[in-house]
């Protein structure tokens, strides 16, 4: 059975920012926000080569191509929020995500389940803008109706 190539590098992004942020834990700069937002080159990777790979194959429609990247780009977030919310829960729930969130840019007293919808929607929101660039950048290279 072949993986679509959607599915494919949507993992691909999961395992990049889980690797990324899971290596900033063991070297100690977690505490560093602005090293978390460094995860979008990671995703840009991701719907960068599902474009490229649609172009190979000759797929060079402009709809079909930025569904494909979207669904790559929110492949990559589903699966990276969910397993942060399974990490979350085995570093001890929500005192884990209140450390994150005296670190990062969240008020007050969140939950996990907080904590993970509001990265779901930011997470979503930066999908969608990763898209739109690559899109607009491969402009060229797409046939119009």
């Amino acid at each position: 059975m072949k993986l679509q190539k959607e599915f494919y590098n949507g993992c691909i992004i999961f395992i990049g920012i889980v690797l990324y942020f899971l290596l900033m834990e063991f070297l100690g700069l977690a505490h560093f926000f602005y090293l978390r937002l460094l995860n979008i080159f990671i995703v840009f990777y991701g719907v960068n080569r599902t474009i490229r790979m649609n172009l190979a194959e000759g797929k060079n429609i402009f709809i079909s191509n930025i569904v494909s990247a979207m669904i790559t780009s929110f492949t990559g977030v589903i699966l990276s929020i969910a397993g942060l919310l399974i990490y979350s829960y085995f570093r001890g729930g929500d005192s884990y995500v209140r450390s994150l969130s005296e670190i990062f840019l969240f008020g007050g007293n969140p939950t996990v389940n907080t904590y993970c919808i509001c990265l779901l929607f930011e997470g979503i929101a930066s999908s969608v803008i990763v898209t739109l660039l690559l899109m607009l950048y491969y402009n060229n290279n797409f046939v119009s109706d």
